[in-house]
């Protein structure tokens, strides 16, 4: 016995929402047995009218769950649309003698579609990478009830629930707060808008003139002062430090403790000792 069909177009959600929810409640339930006929002709024969009889008649559940996601700022169709991506998936995988309704099968294929389409497009920058981020991403919006930031305790609570370390819940929960900004400035804004936008103080400044100068005379005045404070030094320690740092085969303390006849403790040293100089030197 099968269940009475709505259109193919039922699957997708389009512009009329509502229309698309008011066909799918109007699908009929299945039967526990009804169910299980069709599990077994798409599991043992791969009847994949069934498999579309068993989707179909779903449908109205992942709306349900769909909307339980509202508050994340994502259209209402694609949601659903996900959800439905996932149903057919758990309808694929689905094992009748597994003992169990399709329903509670097929929640976690639902949620696992939805979760990772709010995570593509919930942000610009992604919130959430890893498996352990994106379980702590969904359990800290369903804990978090108000809009201001945790305190301490609530902090506390928070990861002593979730199974994870408190600076965990206050590093997501700073994505969470955060907010996306278009780099250049909108057409229509004004000067002070605009003044904030990034693409004011995140300016290239790598081919500036002024600062290539700038950058070039510092660097000529380090490398003047860097030599100058090396003829400061006597020959071992300015050769200590040579071979220590300059040289493109860099000798080891035991190296330069056979060289100078002593032992590498006091190579060491008299390298530290150099480097103390040296760095007097510059910064007089």
């Amino acid at each position: 016995m099968t269940t009475s069909l709505q259109p193919v177009y039922a699957l997708a959600p389009g512009a009329n929402l509502e229309a698309y929810v008011h066909a799918v409640n109007g699908i009929p339930l299945l039967s526990v047995e009804q169910e299980r006929e069709l599990a077994e002709r798409l599991f043992y024969e791969q009847d994949l009218e069934a498999a579309r009889q068993m989707v179909l008649a779903h449908l109205r559940f992942v709306v349900h769950i769909a909307k339980s996601y509202s508050g994340y700022g994502l259209a209402q169709a694609d949601l659903i649309q996900e959800g439905n991506v996932g149903l057919m998936k758990a309808v694929k995988r689905f094992n009748p003698e597994m003992g169990v309704r399709l329903v509670s099968f097929a929640v976690h294929w639902i949620k696992a579609e939805i979760h990772e389409f709010i995570l593509r497009n919930w942000r610009i920058v992604k919130v959430a990478t890893t498996k352990a981020q994106r379980k702590l991403f969904f359990n800290l919006r369903s804990q978090k009830k108000r809009l201001t930031w945790l305190n301490n305790d609530e902090v506390h609570a928070v990861a002593n629930t979730l199974g994870v370390e408190p600076h965990e819940v206050r590093e997501m929960e700073s994505r969470l707060t955060g907010q996306d900004m278009a780099f250049d400035p909108a057409a229509d804004a004004d000067d002070d808008t605009a003044f904030h936008s990034p693409a004011h103080y995140l300016e290239d400044h790598r081919y500036d003139p002024a600062r290539q100068l700038e950058e070039a005379d510092w660097s000529d005045s380090s490398t003047a002062n860097l030599h100058e404070a090396l003829d400061g030094l006597d020959d071992r320690s300015r050769d200590i430090l040579y071979q220590r740092w300059l040289a493109e085969e860099k000798a080891t303390l035991h190296d330069l403790a056979a060289k100078y006849n002593v032992s590498a403790e006091r190579i060491r040293q008299l390298e530290k000792n150099a480097m103390n100089k040296l760095k007097g030197f510059i910064q007089a």
